[in-house]
C-alpha cells in the first residue's frame, strides 16, 4: 500500500506506524503499511516450538529486507508471534514456510489489523468433527467404501459437490433411520473444538456452524460444541426408512459463502472480521472470502486456496492464529 499523506498536528495520535514525509513542514505525517504479524504454531504431541526455529523465521524475513520484533511467546512452546515491518505478509509467510519445510510447524503471516475475528464459520465433517459422518453412515449398510470414495472425490474437487451428495444419499434407500443414532454415538470431536468455540464465544463472537453434512448431526454437534447456530442438509425419511434422497434445497458451497456473507450483514461486519475454517472444495469459496480462510487438515484444494493452513496444530491452532494467548482460552 502507497503511503498516504496526511497533514496533521503533531499532537494526533495514530495507531499504525508513520514517519515524517520529505517536506518543508516537519507536520506533515505518512501513514505505512499496517504491523503484520508471523505466528508459528505446532502441535505439542508432535514436537515443541524452540528459539531456534523462530530465529530461522526471522532470518528468513530479514533477508528480504522485513525488520522484525522479538518474539512474543503465545503458549511456551507451542506457538509465538514476530512482528515485522516493510514485508508483505504473503512473500513473509512464504519465506518463513520455505525456511522451515523440513519441521512440522504451521506458519502464518498477516496484519495486524482487525486479527480478532468477530465471526466464525466452520465446516463440520473431517474440521470440527473426525471423519465423514456420512461415511460412517453408510457403513451400517455395507458401503462405507464405495460411499468414502466419491466423498475423497467431491472434497478434492473432482466432483460437483451436490452431484455426490445425491448419489451417496441414494444409495442408502431403505436404511433404518435408527441408524442415524448409531452413527452419532461414533463422532469424535476433533481436539481443540470446544477450545475454539468457547473462546471465540466469550470474546463476543458469533459462530455457526454449516455443513453439507446432514442435520441430525450439525444440530448435535451445535448443542455439544456450543455454536450458536447450525445449518445442515436434511435427509428424506419416511417409514422409519431413508427414502434415497435429500429435501432441497441443498447445502453446498454456494450457501456456505452465502451465510457467511449474510449473517457479516446481519452483525453489522465487514469481511475483514470473519473467520472461516474448512478441509475440502465445498469450503473453498468461503475460505477465500472471509477475513482470515484456514484450512484444517485440508485436502489439496483447500490448502491451495486457503489464506492459512493448520496441517499440524489442533484447532485451538486457529485461536492463535488470532493472536490469542493461551491464557485467554476459554475452559
Amino acid at each position: 500500500m502507497a503511503d498516504l499523506p496526511l497533514a496533521v498536528g503533531p499532537a494526533m495520535i495514530t495507531t499504525g506506524r508513520s514517519t515524517v514525509c520529505p517536506s518543508t513542514s516537519p507536520d506533515l505525517v505518512c501513514f505505512t503499511d499496517m504491523d503484520s504479524v508471523l505466528t508459528l504454531i505446532t502441535n505439542p504431541l508432535e514436537r515443541r516450538l524452540g528459539v531456534l526455529d523462530i530465529d530461522t523465521a526471522r532470518q528468513a524475513l530479514e533477508t528480504l529486507g522485513a525488520q522484525t520484533a522479538p518474539a512474543d511467546w503465545l503458549s511456551v512452546d507451542e506457538a509465538a508471534d514476530v512482528e515485522f515491518f516493510d514485508l508483505d505478509a504473503k512473500a513473509a509467510q512464504a519465506a518463513a514456510a520455505q525456511a522451515l519445510k523440513n519441521e512440522a510447524i504451521d506458519v502464518i503471516a498477516q496484519s495486524t489489523l482487525r486479527r480478532k475475528k468477530k465471526l466464525i464459520i466452520a465446516d463440520m465433517d473431517s474440521t470440527i468433527v473426525a471423519g465423514e459422518t456420512l461415511d460412517e453412515l453408510a457403513e451400517f449398510a455395507g458401503l462405507k467404501d464405495q460411499i468414502a470414495a466419491l466423498t475423497e472425490r467431491a472434497m478434492n474437487g473432482e466432483m460437483g459437490f451436490t452431484e455426490a451428495l445425491k448419489t451417496r444419499v441414494a444409495m442408502l434407500e431403505g436404511l433404518s433411520e435408527d441408524f442415524l443414532e448409531s452413527t452419532m454415538k461414533r463422532v469424535q470431536l476433533n481436539p481443540g473444538a470446544n477450545t475454539l468455540i468457547a473462546t471465540m464465544r466469550t470474546a463476543g463472537a458469533f459462530t455457526a456452524l454449516i455443513s453439507g453434512g446432514f442435520s441430525f448431526f450439525t444440530d448435535r454437534v451445535r448443542e455439544d460444541v456450543g455454536f450458536h447456530m447450525s445449518l445442515g442438509n436434511k435427509l428424506d425419511i419416511a417409514h422409519g426408512k431413508l427414502t434415497g434422497h435429500v429435501v432441497p434445497p441443498v447445502v453446498n458451497k454456494d450457501t456456505k459463502l452465502e451465510m457467511l456473507t449474510d449473517m457479516a450483514a446481519q452483525q453489522g461486519l465487514g469481511m475483514g472480521d470473519t473467520f472461516a475454517i474448512g478441509d475440502g472444495a465445498n469450503d473453498v469459496p468461503m475460505l477465500m472470502a472471509a477475513g482470515m480462510g484456514v484450512a484444517y487438515r485440508g485436502h489439496p484444494v483447500a490448502r491451495e486456496k486457503a489464506r492459512a493452513c493448520l496441517n499440524h496444530a489442533d484447532l485451538s491452532g486457529a485461536l492463535f492464529i488470532q493472536g490469542y494467548h493461551r491464557d485467554e482460552f476459554a475452559a
